[in-house]
Formats: structure tokens, sequence, C-alpha cells
């Protein structure tokens, strides 16, 4: 009777084991195949780093993005019945769709964690209609940062998929395809090849243009400065003091005659300090970063294009493999427009900087972007998911460009949660007679936030001021340093510059600046040299034909308005078929309009002075994706083409040769001796048939005027009209 007795209890234990087994699963160790719950994400670079989070009860799977858009070989937009959109699975989508839906059957519960903004939200509802998932038990979940406890609280908070925002995103799309489908064709016919028109893209190829039009149009301005180097009793080293005016009020130096009517009267002049002025002043820290400060950050201190910094931001944001914890997301959200900081990384950045650098460098209250309409505040600020990752500590862990990129924001986000610097300011009066001299020198008493991050406006001159100089004191002339400048244009764009600019007149948002001038570089409209923008000649054609016939298309104040419409979308506040309905007809009319004017202008190759070496026929001038460029209309019995250089009819100053309109490698404009290489003869302004009357150099049109090409000159006088008929 013993041996039937054990033998139950035997059965009984291992009965025991296998449910203990399957309840453990159950919890997240066991079996990958006992997983109830999906969870689709857009990048494959996310799919191990959520997975290790969540255990085996979660499958996770990603859909490379969207998995249906409007059809390429078509507008795809149904304009004359409600402005119904036509979309289709993307080629090459439909392998990993059908996996995916593999997964769905098993699954009990469908969460959609694609990117927390517009286009994510668009792409889950993509999702859901591609995977048919109307039937199944389908959630919302977003989180802005990917870590463990950031994953698992958006499962509590999961939600419905918010149609506001992917009716903006529809909205968006749509308007998009409708610029670039009725237009790029128009431009196709007028310039032959290779051009395209976008409704941000043209606008922001404007801007540079109008840029480009500002400097090209501005006449320099001749100014002095003068320096005194004054000596001070009882002190070994002089004080450099800068020319500020009279007693009375600010003069500029206008001129060398100016000058020298100054330095006559200071000849015998007596310098006396005036005023002795003691203060103090704070400097704030920055704000966190947004998409489009870290932009023009990184593109000023790293030298990194606005598209490497959103490729390595995503890249932190996805998640890294860090030695010791594995895979994660290193930073928080990049697409955003908001300096708000969640509660928890806010005391997290107090209770660091307190015991790192000490409790009088940690901030009490810190201030906020002051949000305007342009900004939609839906995530947080870009910041490290944890201050107390230290950047050098993770070094290894991370490519030198990821390690650059990080260290930067950890840096930015560590300095906005600290007190402002504090200096200590001296300012100085000399007076010379009826002129006055000034001084200004700071020192700083509390280094604050700058000991951890600062900017070149952060990195200020000091003049150090002996101790001893007093009111009242008479200081001895040592010698006088006066230079002499010409005022300068604004700047050529950059990318940094170019995306402050967008950002400022609300153009796009954070998710487009990047792609809009990755666009117009790749179409070279637009060349980037030393980090600036140049406009290309066929940038200035396609400029020229939007403008003339689009106008309201690259209409600044139209595109910011249209995106303030959009916002109107995400919030509820305005239909998104009604934002489409008002936008269409119009372009319609300007299309059909351009499209008559086209057709009563016959294009045709315009003949050149240039004889085909081969046949000897005329050759004609032709336009390419890269411009102008001479072809033999003998094609294709004969094949022979060569660059196209545009004449001005001037006569080179060093060889006498025929100057002519030439472009750099990268497409830049410049004028240059036709003789080249053997005459060097090179300007970027076009050159005038006059001579500067007072150097001999030649004078180079700038707008209405003619200024003179010598470095010091500085000669200008009006341009002269040919007279009218």
């Amino acid at each position: 009777m013993q041996a039937p007795t054990f033998y139950c209890i035997v059965v009984h234990v291992e009965k025991m084991e296998a449910v203990y087994t399957h309840s453990v699963s159950i919890e997240g160790t066991g079996d990958v195949d006992m997983a109830k719950y999906l969870v689709i994400v857009e990048s494959p670079a996310k799919v191990k780093t959520i997975k290790k989070f969540l255990g085996s009860n979660y499958e996770v799977a990603a859909s490379n993005g969207h998995v249906r858009d409007l059809p390429k070989s078509q507008l795809g937009v149904d304009v004359e019945h409600g402005y119904e959109p036509k979309y289709i699975t993307i080629r090459g989508k439909g392998d990993i769709l059908a996996n995916l839906r593999k997964e769905v059957k098993k699954a009990e519960k469908v969460y959609l964690a694609t990117d927390p903004d517009r286009e994510g939200e668009a792409i889950s509802w993509h999702l859901m209609k591609a995977l048919k998932l109307e039937d199944k038990r389908v959630y919302r979940i977003t989180f802005n940062e990917i870590t463990k406890n950031a994953v698992k609280e958006s499962l509590k908070n999961a939600r419905e998929i918010n149609m506001d925002l992917v009716d903006a995103q529809q909205a968006r799309r749509m308007l998009d395809r409708m610029v670039g489908y009725r237009i790029s064709p128009l431009l196709w016919a007028k310039v032959k090849r290779g051009l395209s028109a976008g409704r941000v893209q043209s606008v922001a190829l404007r801007i540079i243009c109008d840029r480009e039009d500002e400097i090209n149009a501005f006449i320099p301005e001749e100014y002095w400065t003068l320096d005194a180097l004054l000596g001070i009793p009882g002190e070994k080293k002089p004080v450099a003091a800068k020319y500020y005016g009279t007693k009375d009020a600010k003069k500029t130096i206008s001129s060398k005659e100016e000058l020298d009517q100054i330095l006559a009267e200071l000849e015998h002049a007596e310098y006396r300090v005036s005023e002795v002025k003691k203060g103090e002043r704070t400097k704030k820290p920055p704000l966190p970063f947004t998409t489009s400060t870290l932009q023009q950050e990184a593109s000023k201190v790293l030298n990194f294009s606005t598209q490497k910094t959103m490729r390595l931001a995503q890249q932190l944001y996805e998640g890294v493999d860090i030695k010791g914890s594995g895979t994660v997301g290193i930073i928080t959200y990049l697409r955003t427009d908001s300096t708000r900081v969640s509660e928890e990384a806010e005391n997290a950045a107090r209770e660091y900087i307190c015991s790192v650098y000490g409790a009088e460098y940690a901030a009490q209250s810190v201030r906020e972007k002051k949000a305007s309409q342009k900004i939609q505040d839906a995530h947080e600020a870009i910041r490290p998911t944890d201050i107390a990752r230290i950047p050098l500590e993770i070094k290894e862990s991370l490519s030198k460009d990821q390690f650059r990129l990080y260290q930067l924001i950890w840096k930015r986000f560590t300095a906005s949660r600290m007190n402002p610097a504090k200096y200590e300011t001296t300012s100085v009066k000399i007076d010379a007679g009826n002129h006055r001299f000034t001084v200004s020198a700071s020192k700083v008493l509390f280094d604050g936030f700058m000991s951890v991050y600062t900017q070149d406006e952060d990195k200020e001159e000091t003049n150090t001021l002996a101790k001893g100089i007093d009111k009242g004191m008479v200081l001895s002339l040592v010698e006088f340093d006066h230079k002499q400048h010409f005022t300068q244009p604004a700047p050529h764009y950059t990318e940094a510059s170019l995306v402050r600019a967008l950002e400022e007149l609300g153009i796009g948002r954070p998710s487009t600046y990047a792609p809009t001038i990755t666009t117009i570089l790749a179409r070279r409209y637009v060349v980037k040299e030393n980090k600036n923008l140049y406009v290309t000649e066929l940038g200035e054609v396609v400029n020229h034909i939007m403008k003339e016939a689009f106008a309201t298309i690259v209409d600044v104040n139209f595109t910011a308005n249209l995106e303030a419409l959009l916002d109107g979308v995400e919030e509820g506040d305005v239909n998104w078929k009604t934002v489409i309905a008002n936008f269409y007809p119009d372009l319609d009319e300007a299309v059909k309009n351009a499209e008559k004017e086209l057709e009563q202008v016959q294009i045709a190759d315009e003949v050149s002075d240039e004889v085909c070496e081969n046949c000897g026929r005329q050759m004609v001038i032709k336009y390419g994706p890269h411009g102008r460029f001479l072809a033999c209309p003998g094609f294709p019995d004969c094949r022979n083409a060569k660059p196209y250089y545009e004449k001005i009819g001037i006569a080179c100053p060093k060889c006498g040769k025929d100057i002519v309109l030439k472009k750099s490698k990268k497409g830049r404009k410049y004028y240059g001796c036709i003789g080249n290489p053997e005459c060097d003869f090179m300007v970027w302004q076009k050159p005038s048939e006059q001579r500067c009357p007072e150097c001999g150099s030649i004078m180079l049109e700038k707008g209405n005027k003619l200024v003179c090409s010598g470095e010091t000159c500085g000669y200008v006088t009006n341009k002269v009209l040919p007279k009218q008929a």
C-alpha cells in the first residue's frame, strides 16, 4: 500500500510545478509564445528596448514608419467629392503588414505606440485601418521618453486615437500633395527639367533669395573707431579706452576728415576721470532645448547639419546600449517646441545639482518660455531621461557624435535648472576737453549656471581695471589706435539661422525644419559653403516663377496662417476638410491661369553665338537639372554639349578678354574671366564698365549704386541707367 501512495505524491508535485511554471510565465519570465498583448512601435530600434521593459506577456513589433500613403502616380485626393484622400499600402510594406496581422490574431489587446506627435498619431490610425483593428481591443499609448517607468506608465494611461491630431496631419499631407503635384508639372514645362515645388520648401527658398537680394543691394558705409591707450599713475599697464563722443551725446566717426578733426582737438587735452560707477548684474541661465534651438546650437557648436542632429537625437531617444543598464533611451522626445519640464525631472535635477555643485547653485524656481500661438506645447523640452547619467560616464557606450550631442543636451538642461551668474561691473568715463572716452570691465562674482554650460555670448572679454583708478584722477596719453571699417550686410543664412527664421515666422513645425532644408539642398536650389547657404541659378529660376505665378503660395504670412489653421484642427476648433476646401479652389485657379500663360508663350531654345565645332550649327541654350548649358540642335546626330557662359559685355581688367557669368562647383554664381585658368580675375557682384575715379579699381553693381571693389576705398556713386528710347 505504501508504494502507490508515494507514486501519487510525485504526480501531484509535478502538477504543482507545472502550474507554478505557467503562473510565472504570465508575470513575465516564461515562454514568449504565451504573449497576450501586442505593442506596435514605429522603429525597429525601439523593439528590443521596450520588450525588455514589458516582459513576456507583451510582443513588440515595428511598422517601420508609415504603412499607407497617397499614391505616387496621381494626386490622390478626390477634389470633386468632398476632398476624400485615396490611401494605398506603401510599396514594400506588404510583408510587414502580413507579419503584423499574424501577431494581431494572437493578441488579446493591441497597443499602438507610435511617436507622440501628429504624424505618430496618423501612423497609428493608418495601422488601425490597414490591420482592420476596428473589432479588436485597441489602445493608443504615448511616452515622452523610452524608459521603464515611462513605458509602464503609458499603459496605465492608454486612450483612444485622437482624431483631431490625425486630421491635422491628413490636412498637412494633402496640402503639401496639392501644391507639389499641381505646380511641379508647370515648372517642368517652363524650365524643362528637374524642378519641383513644395508648400514649405518654396517659402524657405524665397526667404533665402530675399536675403541674397538684400546682400547684393547693400551699400557699405564707412566708419572709424578710435581707442586711446591711457597710463594710470603708479601702474605699468595702460588701459584701453574707447571713443564715445562728446560729453553730451554718443557720436559715430563717419570719415577720415572727422577723425582728423577729433585728433586735432585732442592734441593738447587733459584726460581726467569724470565718473567711476560700480554695479552688479546677473545673467540668466538658458532655457532647455527645443527642436529648433537644439538644431541651431548643434550647428554652431558641433558643426552638425540639421539632418545629422535629428538623426543622432533619434538614436539617443530610441535607445542605446549602456554598459550595466542595457538598452535605454537617454533623451526625451526630440520633436518639441516647448521648454516645459516634468515635476519629476525638476526634482531630480535639483537634487543632483545640490549634491554635486552645492545648494547655492540649484534654482528654486525656473523660467519657461512664454507660450505663444505658434507653440503647441505638446511635449516636454529635450532633456536627459536621467540627469545622473553623466556624459563622461557613458562615453564608451556612445559613438563620438552621439556623445557630443548628448553632452550638449545634458549640459544645457543642467544649466537651465541652476541659478544665474553674477557679475561685478565697473564703468569709467574719461573726459578730454569736450570729448569722452569710456572703459567697461566686469568680474564674475558667482559663476552659477556657467560652471556647467557657456555659449559664445557668455565668454565675455575681461578688461581688468587697476584698483586705484578714481574719480578726478588725471591719466596720461600713451598712444591712439584708430581703424577704418565698413558696415556689413546681413549675413547669408546658415542652416541654424534659417531654422530660427522659420520658427519666428511660424512656418513649418519642429518635425519639418530638417526635411525642408534637406530638400532644397538636394534639389540644388541652394548650396552650402562654409556653413552659409547660397542660392543657385536654378533656385533663382524656381523662385522667380513661384513669385510670378503663385505669389500666395510663397507668401510668408499666408503660409504662417495656414500653419495656425492646422493647429486649430489639432485643437478641435477647425474642420480639416474646411481648410482643404478653402485652399484648393484658389490653387486650382492659379494653376489654370499659369497654364494659359504658358500656352501663349512659345518656349523655344535660345540660339547662342557659339558655333558647334563638330558640325557647324549654331548651338542653343538649354536647361538641365544644374542650370543652363550649350547643346547642338542637331541631336541625336550630333551630341556636342558644353558649359554655357553668359557674356556681360565687359572686358577683364587683367587681360582684356570677356568677363562671363559662371558658377562655382556647388552652383553659386560669380563673374570671372573666360580665359580662366590663365587669368584668375573673379568677383561675386556684377562688374561695371566704369572705373573708380579715386583708386582706379573696377566698380561693382549693387542695386542702383556702383561700389568700388577696392577693399579700403569705399567710393560709392549712383548707377547711370540707360536712356529710354
